[in-house]
């Protein structure tokens, strides 16, 4: 149990770290998306564009420059996979095969960051530079102003625009991600973190023979891979690499810069609505969702079954000794609690009650805290159907914050809140009945049903974490989980941007005798209560089937 007070230490820490900071970058943030004024690098990019920066734009105005601005990066970053050979900074790596490039450019578009590839032997510095990296800024960037666009239609009365995309885009990149990744990238090589432009290099070993290493802009792509909430690793192994993440120091950095932004989104929330109550209230709930898995998980990896774990003081098969099982715990709930796709162990090694946790974590639907943006945007539907369910208890129209919840309203709801399972559910069956889905599993029997579910439930909530024992970088695979991470990024943010349209154009109802405070501890409890219940009555049975039966045998 020696492992378990250092990793308390570091939890205790990045709590600390985390109420210090989160108010101030909720105010930034709600500044961001409320003021009037244009720096003047971004007038300059709205000159470029061409942009009115001012122009107003209705919801299904904002959902096509989502989309249009979405799919124009994912050409891009195909064509830059596809022609890597041509390209300076290759390294002499070749052209990515068709579905493989496919695969990555939809995932790194997405904010899912899947990775059916080494990363280290397939991309050379240019493609992970200016194709993965950018595109870990912006995809994250587009996450944040969906979930302001929403924000500003729950603040808004008989408006009928929700804001500006492009403007919510620009200022997410210049205000918030580009000054904090570039600090977070020079605190990250402070602690040992690689970031250089040079070759591969070989290095002679012990008994004689030679090692291939390589290096390249790896604290630049770590810093946005864990502020923007992606994933996507420079090396195959992600965040258990030494070079991506050395020590408890730069572990402890990490794990701060992926929960920032979703918590100070939350806070910003209650900023935007002008009742700061509201978004303590999210923030509450996510805080609890994520504290009671991460203390599940610890306590899962802690307690692994067998002689050996038990003699080492916890299950540490596919666990860096240099944050030990618990540490390895607290970094497994975080990633699959946010969507985002950095590990620091192997997920296919955690015990069956651990990996039982992380999967049932990403199909909450990342809401604890989820990713930047949309774990925002995921709770307040969990918001919205907290207050229907109550209205109904109580025989009184739902509303939340003045707004009533009618029949258009709760439909759009019920999209969003059934797509991702929907989703899930029959990816995985066709992945589980195909013989070229079976192909791809290492293991029979319930680790094996629980390592297929697993990437499709990755892919659908664009978290892209997977167990390390499926070889996904097949045709199969990688056209499957791509259409997982387009569907189960753009349906929910066309639904999200349809509500937001409804909400700014409504008008308020004064609150009265039987309205459900949603600021309060019993709103809190509810909320919690609901996002159990859904995943419950949802997936349940091939809980059952993988992880619960593998506990159990």
């Amino acid at each position: 149990m020696s492992g378990v007070w250092p990793a308390l230490g570091q939890a205790a820490l990045l709590v600390a770290l985390l109420a210090l900071t989160v108010p101030a970058v909720g105010r930034l943030l709600a500044h961001t998306y409320t003021s009037e004024r244009h720096l003047a690098v971004e007038r300059g990019a709205y000159r470029l564009l061409r942009l009115d920066p001012d122009a107003d734009q209705r919801w299904r105005t904002y959902a096509l420059s989502v989309l249009g601005f979405s799919m124009v990066g994912v050409l891009l970053l195909y064509g830059l996979a596809r022609v890597q050979p041509l390209l300076p900074l290759s390294l002499g790596m070749a052209a990515v095969p068709a579905d493989g490039a496919w695969n990555t450019a939809v995932s790194f578009v997405t904010n899912t960051n899947w990775q059916w590839y080494s990363g280290e032997t397939t991309l050379g510095h240019l493609v992970q530079a200016t194709g993965l990296t950018v595109q870990q800024f912006l995809s994250a960037a587009t996450g944040m102003a969906v979930a302001a666009a929403l924000a500003r239609g729950l603040a808004r009365t008989g408006a009928s625009g929700v804001g500006n995309f492009w403007t919510d885009l620009v200022r997410t990149v210049v205000r918030v991600l580009l000054p904090f990744a570039a600090v977070s990238a020079v605190l990250l090589v402070l602690t040992g973190v690689v970031q250089n432009l040079a070759s591969p290099s070989t290095t002679a070993t012990a008994t004689g023979g030679e090692q291939a290493y390589v290096t390249g802009p790896v604290a630049s792509m770590e810093a946005i891979k864990e502020l923007g909430t992606n994933g996507g690793g420079f090396f195959n192994v992600n965040s258990a690499h030494p070079y991506e993440n050395p020590t408890p120091v730069s572990n402890l950095l990490e794990l701060f810069l992926i929960l920032l932004l979703p918590f100070a989104m939350a806070w910003a929330f209650g900023i935007i609505v002008r009742d700061r109550r509201q978004g303590g209230a999210v923030l509450a709930v996510m805080a609890l969702l994520l504290t009671v898995a991460a203390g599940l998980l610890t306590w899962a990896e802690m307690a692994g079954p067998g002689a050996v774990p038990t003699l080492a003081g916890g299950a540490l098969e596919g666990k860096e000794v240099r944050f030990g099982t618990a540490g390895s715990a607290l970094f497994a709930a975080v990633t699959t609690g946010t969507s985002t796709g950095a590990v620091n162990s192997m997920h296919d090694s955690l015990t069956a009650p651990g990996g039982g946790i992380s999967l049932f974590l990403m199909m909450l639907g990342e809401i604890a805290p989820g990713g930047v943006g949309s774990g925002l945007y995921g709770m307040l539907m969990l918001a919205v159907v907290t207050v229907f369910l109550s209205g109904l208890m109580v025989g009184r129209t739902p509303e939340y914050l003045g707004v009533r919840i009618g029949q258009r309203e709760i439909s759009l709801v019920a999209v969003y809140v059934l797509l991702t399972p929907v989703l899930v559910l029959v990816g995985s069956a066709v992945a589980l009945s195909a013989p070229a889905g079976l192909a791809g599993l290492q293991e029979g029997g319930p680790h094996g049903l629980t390592e297929a579910v697993y990437a499709v439930t990755s892919a659908s909530n664009n978290n892209g974490s997977a167990f390390g024992g499926l070889t996904s970088g097949t045709p199969f695979w990688n056209t499957l989980l791509g259409l997982c991470m387009l569907l189960g990024r753009f349906v929910p943010i066309v639904v999200v941007l349809a509500l937001a349209g409804r909400f700014a154009a409504a008008g308020r109802s004064p609150r009265g005798a039987g309205t459900l405070p949603t600021h309060s501890p019993l709103f809190v409890t509810l909320l919690s209560g609901v996002a159990l219940v859904l995943v419950g009555l949802t997936y349940v049975p091939v809980l059952a089937l993988g992880p619960i039966v593998e506990s159990l045998s």
